[in-house]
């Protein structure tokens, strides 16, 4: 079978929304391209440096690739990804320049070139994220592993935003938690709450594509036993009384559902929000507090911001 590979260059701010477009359109999978990855400065408190190459990053913006099957039908689904990325703008998201371009590659060159972006990355004090198909050994015996398969798509579970959630949950979610998890997307938030020692997890998502890798990713990790999975529009139908709420959705998604958040979370229980780029901080920070959530933490990293909230 031969391949399609699509790549769109565009901003960061644009990543996480072109990847769902991607993954909504039937590609398996997305490799980001960020040049910022060339000159920033990494820590190894938390595991190796693997060395880039710059010849895989453009000279400027990013690039979000992914892979789709030629068929009679592919002309067709391009141009619906180009519309629905178009219209991006409409939700006030920077698409740069946009630039798209189609290359053929076999089956066999697509099968195994997007693996030499997934390494084990450690991401916090705990967490390893670990594809599928590596043999890792923990280096810690507190470590905590979750496997992932980024082509189930959905990514790597190691975007700034994905990191600075499961970083805030580390350090927030206690011994038999109620958590729940809006926009699941892969379900690593909920597979690391679970880990953690949350008991009850409600991973909850629109899409039900997101819905069944969710489930799979949760079996992987035999974290299923706590875990619920549902195909909810964010907050509809949730029973109150959570410990932590965490939500890493686009910036104005969070803005529409900061006041049900209040509703869900108990007193004293944790609003965790990212997806926020630095721009729209003051804005969700603004309706956190009018929501009823005193601002305990903000999390930066690279462009992005994460926002931990208490209910008063």
């Amino acid at each position: 079978m031969k391949w399609s590979e699509i790549s769109i260059l565009t901003t960061n701010e644009a990543i996480e929304p072109i990847s769902n477009i991607l993954h909504e359109a039937g590609a398996s999978g997305v490799v980001i391209e960020d040049p910022f990855e060339l000159h920033r400065d990494r820590e190894d408190q938390f595991g190796e440096i693997y060395q880039l190459n710059p010849a895989d990053y453009p000279a400027e913006g990013v690039i979000v690739k992914a892979y789709l099957p030629v068929n009679s039908f592919l002309g067709e689904t391009v141009e619906e990804i180009k519309a629905a990325i178009n219209n991006l703008v409409l939700y006030n998201i920077d698409i740069g320049k946009n630039k798209v371009t189609i290359s053929e590659v076999n089956e066999e060159d697509w099968a195994t070139a997007w693996k030499k972006y997934y390494n084990p990355v450690k991401i916090s004090e705990k967490f390893t994220i670990v594809p599928t198909w590596e043999d890792y050994q923990p280096v810690n015996s507190d470590e905590l592993i979750i496997e992932l398969d980024p082509g189930m798509a959905f990514g790597t579970g190691t975007h700034p935003t994905t990191v600075m959630c499961i970083q805030a949950l580390e350090r927030n979610v206690k011994a038999h938690d109620r958590v729940i998890d809006v926009g699941t997307g892969s379900g690593v938030l909920s597979i690391a709450a679970a880990k953690l020692g949350a008991s009850e997890i409600e991973a909850l998502d629109l899409d039900e594509v997101a819905v069944n890798v969710a489930r799979l990713n949760i079996k992987l990790n035999q974290t299923q036993e706590v875990t619920k999975v549902k195909q909810s529009n964010l907050l509809d139908g949730i029973e109150a009384g959570a410990d932590i709420v965490v939500a890493n959705i686009l910036a104005e998604v969070i803005l529409r559902f900061a006041e049900d958040a209040a509703k869900v979370v108990k007193s004293g229980g944790k609003f965790i929000a990212s997806g926020i780029i630095q721009q729209k901080k003051d804005l969700v920070k603004q309706k956190m507090l009018e929501a009823g959530f005193h601002i305990e933490e903000i999390l930066s990293m690279e462009d992005w911001v994460a926002i931990v909230a208490v209910r008063k």
